[in-house]
């Protein structure tokens, strides 16, 4: 009796099994490192700000927050105050300070709308530097996030949860009948239902956000047109590395999109607040061009945005590509007559 329970036990932990087992434990040790690594300690970093004084003033100035300990901004002189707001607009600079050469209280200008992270972390930097001068600041909001949207992360949870339909969705259809495409004519139909659900999924969180909730002011068409983008990209990314990896491929999804994805997607804490890895590696990853698309949608009047929407082109074409080439080399090999020695 005991030698058939033991026989059994043996039987269903298979090596196959095993290193699924051991692939699940590594993703869980990726998920903590990625979060907490990106996340535990944000700090400002070369932040791209703008300084608007009489010259003499804005020399003198620039070179003060250049040498700031640990460099957090990346500082250059502008003309006057409305460049200054230009620049912003246009997502070329986070922030700028416009120095009152006739009083004590200079105008520090923000967008709360690229996270409010930022803009109070640069509120803070800017006080504590004018505070040894004797100076003070009052803030503007150049493009402020909607009351309705909580420290600007709306933007951000969209894309999260469409990244995450995305990827289930491409999974349950590989996996439905086998974990590789059997055939070209399977991957197309695979990749033909994936452009349905990004239309559908596109427009529910359009409607969810701008109607519904009435979280992010952009436009619902805009929105719809980016989430469906967006979700046939990470769809058609899932889908090829299922294609490629079989049902590894699910893993490695997961570790693009979520471990990698997410914490370097600029949401809790914008770009120039995380460490320099996961803000180099976010703007490849659809997480983070998906949410520095919706966020200039919502708050920039669509500026900004050709890098973010190549960047999921990208990923969407390249997916197109490997599922449906791997689903022909999958069907070449199948079809391929045995060798002589084989058939033996």
């Amino acid at each position: 009796m005991k030698q058939s329970t033991l026989s059994e036990v043996k039987s269903a932990v298979t090596p196959r099994a095993t290193l699924l087992v051991i692939g699940v434990v590594a993703l869980q040790l990726l998920f903590v490192v990625s979060y907490v690594g990106a996340l535990h300690e944000p700090k400002l970093r070369d932040v791209a700000f703008g300084v608007v004084a009489p010259p003499a003033a804005a020399e003198r100035t620039v070179q003060r927050l250049e040498g700031l300990p640990g460099s957090p901004l990346d500082p250059r002189a502008l003309p006057d105050e409305a460049a200054a707001r230009k620049q912003i607009e246009n997502r070329d600079i986070d922030g700028a300070l416009v120095v009152n050469p006739d009083g004590t209280t200079d105008t520090l200008l923000v967008a709360s709308g690229s996270g409010k992270a930022l803009a109070i972390a640069l509120g803070s930097l800017t006080d504590n530097v004018l505070e040894a001068e004797g100076r003070t600041a009052r803030t503007v909001d150049v493009a402020p996030a909607s009351p309705h949207d909580f420290n600007g992360l709306s933007s951000f949870y969209l894309v999260v949860g469409l990244c995450v339909g995305a990827y289930l969705c491409a999974s349950i259809l590989a996996i439905s009948a086998g974990a590789r495409p059997a055939n070209p004519t399977r991957a197309a139909t695979r990749l033909g239902t994936m452009v349905l659900v990004a239309l559908v999924g596109g427009l529910g969180g359009a409607i969810v956000v701008g109607p519904i909730l009435g979280a992010l002011p952009g436009g619902v068409w805009a929105l719809w047109g980016l989430g469906a983008l967006l979700v046939f990209a990470v769809g058609a990314a899932t889908l090829a590395l299922q294609g490629l990896f079989g049902v590894i491929g699910i893993g490695l999804a997961i570790l693009l999109i979520v471990i990698m994805g997410n914490p370097s997607a600029g949401g809790a804490f914008p770009a120039p607040m995380l460490p320099p890895f996961w803000e180099a590696i976010g703007p490849a990853l659809p997480p983070g061009a998906g949410t520095w698309a919706a966020r200039s949608i919502s708050y920039f009047d669509g500026n900004s945005m050709t890098s973010s929407l190549l960047v999921l082109s990208a990923w969407a074409v390249a997916g197109v590509a490997v599922t449906m080439l791997a689903a022909v080399l999958r069907q070449r090999r199948a079809t391929e007559p045995s060798s002589p020695g084989e058939a033996a």
